[in-house]
């Protein structure tokens, strides 16, 4: 350590700074060694082994759900569900049209009929008006 100390005040302060990282360094070593020691011990462990097996028995398992499916033509027969889907909308929408139309055309009718009686009393009430004397 005397070696370290000079006559130049700010050298000392520098030394301990070094000394100080080498020793953090080493320290960080050592956590970093133990650490690896554990993983390489929990790796090792039947748990672990048994966890790995089993989510290497999931991914298979989904694995071969997704090309069942694949294979059984979800696909094509959604497909063809939309397609039939479709065309069944597109006929209701033109019955729906039809019917509107029907709908109209008995309205209008109706409102001339109404109008017609409308015109009608209103043509016999006037009559009535002129022929009364009375009033």
């Amino acid at each position: 350590m005397e070696e370290n100390v000079k006559n130049d005040p700010g050298e000392p302060v520098k030394s301990e700074k070094e000394s100080l990282l080498d020793k953090a360094k080493k320290l960080v070593d050592k956590a970093d060694d133990f650490l690896e020691d554990k993983v390489d011990d929990l790796k090792q462990s039947e748990a672990f082994r048994k966890v790995a097996d089993t989510f290497d028995k999931a991914g298979d398992f989904v694995e071969d759900k997704v090309e069942d499916i694949k294979q059984s033509g979800v696909k094509d027969k959604l497909d063809s569900f939309a397609e039939k889907a479709g065309d069944k909308a597109e006929d209701a929408m033109s019955k729906l049209k039809d019917f509107g139309k029907k709908v109209a055309v008995k309205t209008a009718d109706k409102l001339e009929d109404i109008a017609e009686n409308i015109k009608q009393k209103t043509n016999v009430n006037d009559k009535a008006d002129e022929v009364d004397p009375k009033v």
